[in-house]
């Protein structure tokens, strides 16, 4: 029995995804996103709670005939899923096997299986850090190639897509980078939309309590309605 480290499940998720959702939260993530506000689901080795794929999903169904009603499902999120691939294509599989939309959450840096992952999958939300390599890599602290790698994958399947990308001041607010941002979508097939997320400090008090250094402590929230219209402008571009 293939087992699986959790972080939690929200049973009533609203934005990750169609509909209602339940979202699961895998444990586990490489990336160190200066912006992350759930450091505490990075460590995959001695956090999470243990549990098999059989047992996820009867927890699952059990909340099936709310968000069947809603045109909604499963959203497999994290930290990122992909890094427990045999756990994930387990779930996946009863997902279907029980007639529930599956949604994947991630940021594409995983450890392979790809295909067989994304066969089982119905929409990926995909999260872009930085279009741009070097600037990627000082956000995240990791190399793109693994993210471009699994997006290919994504692309050579025709598999669904929204983009999310968090705006942060100073970082990927510019009109700019936004335009650039924009133009780099229009390559990706089978976007259905685009969500730009403004940056919060809510996740902030975590790393006190985990007494852990947080990189971005003097940058202030990111103004919303200036990210609402640059998510305007991007969501008509693709509709051209």
């Amino acid at each position: 029995m293939i087992k699986g480290k959790i972080h939690s499940i929200e049973s009533m998720g609203l934005v990750d995804g169609p509909g209602i959702r339940v979202v699961v939260f895998f444990q586990g993530c490489k990336l160190r996103c200066a912006y992350c506000h759930n450091p505490d689901t990075w460590d995959c080795n001695n956090s999470g709670t243990e549990t098999s794929a059989e047992e996820l999903i009867k927890k699952i169904l059990r909340f099936k005939p709310y968000f069947e009603k809603s045109g909604g499902g499963v959203t497999f999120s994290g930290g990122e899923p992909l890094l427990q691939p045999e756990f994930l294509i387990e779930c996946l599989k009863l997902c279907k096997e029980n007639g529930i939309h599956t949604t994947l959450d991630t940021a594409g840096y995983g450890l392979g299986a790809y295909e067989e992952i994304l066969e089982y999958v119905d929409l990926i939300l995909f999260d872009i850090k930085h279009i741009k390599r070097e600037a990627y890599k000082q956000l995240t602290l990791s190399e793109v190639d693994e993210s471009i790698k699994f997006l290919e994958v994504a692309q050579k399947l025709n598999k669904k897509l929204w983009i999310r990308h968090v705006v942060v001041p100073g970082i990927t607010d510019s009109e700019k980078h936004l335009e650039e941002l924009g133009q780099y979508i229009l390559n990706i097939k089978n976007v259905e939309k685009v969500e730009l997320l403004p940056y919060h400090v809510l996740g902030v008090n975590k790393y006190e309590n985990m007494n852990m250094k947080y990189r971005l402590k003097d940058v202030k929230p990111m103004d919303k309605e200036y990210t609402k219209v640059w998510q305007d402008k991007i969501n008509n571009m693709l509709k051209k």
